[in-house]
């Protein structure tokens, strides 16, 4: 299917055809820009593309430059609007384009992984598993005039973020422009987008008696870490029910009522562990309203521990991506630079799907290191687009759905994945007590080596 301006690539780097072939597939310039007609009716776009900011935005995130203001230099003489314009139009991006983005994505690559057939087992068959979690990004620079008196560290914005663990793909967000926001106040927005059989499963910042109420009349399912302050009553004594691989799991019945005075009956699990958590809590209590004879307690209580997956996609996109650029202090811009970050992620869960229907799923998902995979991208990507011409990257567009996983199939069994498994580290020794000397604040390496050597 591929011509032969491919082979090169396609037998040195594969994994980088995928993401680029993918990116073709599903982000390509016409296809983006109609998107963006549909769901935005008051920017303007005539001397400005949607596609040509979200080209430029996707350079900075996958480090193809190291900057907005470098990927626009590269791209002035096909973009023919000035500095000034371009950031004008990314600082009045508005949040729900953003989030749009989002979904669109996730949208597009979800029946691709599908087919690739190289998913995640569910956590809990029967049951759409979504992991929730929020991301507050970091601190940007001083830029704009009216931070440049204040001393505090500016925050352009926080999102929640939810993920598929199944597909390994974020597949919906919700950005708030108030970096100071509690998240609990963007619950309302999150309950709009519950569905019929999901299971959520979030920590206990979540836990409120309208978002469990809410989740409950969508006719979906909830595992969430109790908070300290969420009301319930018992309506029966705790008892044992088994161990797991890192403690002991209890269960009793308990009644939350609502500010209506509407009153539902929950399952309330504890977890003691063998060992303590960082946070020093050697109880976990979790919360869910899924039936009993659906899903035992030893399975929720292991389900909850799932949770981590959306911690590591997070950490991912800092390590891999760069998902949030300080230099952009309007929230607006700020947020629209995690959310092609997550769109790059989607990419990325393709590539490793891609994997996985070749070298099994269980190597992909315990010992492919994304990072490895992400800089192999990062180091190509922009070459390969130099020595193949975009027109030849139509070919993706057109190719009919088994084709394409064909196509993305064969591209993974020339990966040589041994040049991307992950390099686990033993335990951790602790460190030796240091001397110092206040009148000899260096050392010479040389000396000391050598000193070794002799010994």
């Amino acid at each position: 299917m591929l011509s032969p301006v491919f082979e090169r690539f396609a037998k040195k780097s594969p994994i980088t055809v995928i993401a680029r072939g993918m990116m073709e597939r599903v982000l390509h310039p016409e296809q983006l820009d109609q998107w963006f007609s549909t769901i935005e009716k008051n920017q303007y776009t005539k001397d400005l593309l949607f596609s040509s900011v979200f080209d430029i935005m996707s350079q900075v995130v996958c480090g193809s430059h190291r900057s907005v203001n470098a990927a626009y230099q590269a791209s002035k003489d096909e973009i023919c609007v000035s500095i000034t314009s371009f950031y004008n139009k990314l600082n009045g991006i508005e949040v729900s384009t953003s989030a749009e983005l989002v979904r669109y994505a996730a949208g597009q690559v979800s029946p691709i992984i599908e087919k690739l057939e190289g998913k995640n087992d569910s956590p809990l068959p029967g049951f759409r598993v979504k992991l929730l979690d929020g991301n507050c990004i970091e601190k940007s620079q001083h830029r704009i005039k009216e931070l440049r008196n204040i001393g505090a560290g500016p925050l352009p914005g926080k999102s929640l973020v939810v993920y598929d663990p199944v597909l390994r793909l974020p597949i919906d967000v919700f950005p708030c422009e108030d970096g100071h926001a509690q998240e609990r106040s963007m619950l309302s927005a999150v309950l709009l987008s519950v569905q019929s059989k999901d299971v959520w499963i979030a920590d206990r910042n979540f836990c409120t008696v309208d978002f469990t109420f809410g989740i409950v009349f969508q006719g979906a399912f909830f595992i969430i870490r109790e908070h300290k302050k969420y009301p319930w009553k018992s309506l029966g004594q705790e008892r044992y029910i088994g161990k797991t691989d890192t403690g002991t799991v209890y269960e009793q019945r308990i009644s939350v009522v609502d500010q209506t005075g509407k009153s539902c009956s929950f399952r309330r699990i504890r977890l003691t562990l063998e060992k303590e958590t960082r946070d020093g809590d050697r109880d976990i209590f979790i919360i869910t309203n899924i039936p009993e004879d659906a899903v035992d307690a030893i399975k929720i209580a292991e389900s909850y521990r799932s949770r981590w997956k959306i911690e590591t996609a997070f950490q991912e996109l800092t390590v891999y991506f760069n998902s949030e650029i300080n230099t952009l202090g309007y929230p607006r811009a700020a947020l629209f630079g995690f959310c092609v970050a997550l769109v790059s992620y989607m990419i990325l869960s393709v590539v490793k799907a891609a994997l996985a229907s070749v070298h099994g799923k269980d190597t992909v998902e315990n010992k492919v290191s994304g990072y490895y995979v992400a800089d192999e991208i990062s180091a190509t990507y922009r070459g390969m687009t130099i020595a193949i011409p975009d027109e030849e990257w139509i070919v993706f567009r057109k190719m009919k759905v088994p084709q394409l996983v064909n196509t993305l199939k064969e591209l993974s069994s020339n990966v040589k994945l041994s040049a991307f498994l992950k390099h686990p580290r033993g335990p951790k020794k602790p460190a030796p007590e240091r001397t110092s000397s206040k009148t000899s604040p260096h050392v010479s390496t040389a000396k000391i080596i050598a000193n070794r050597k002799k010994k």
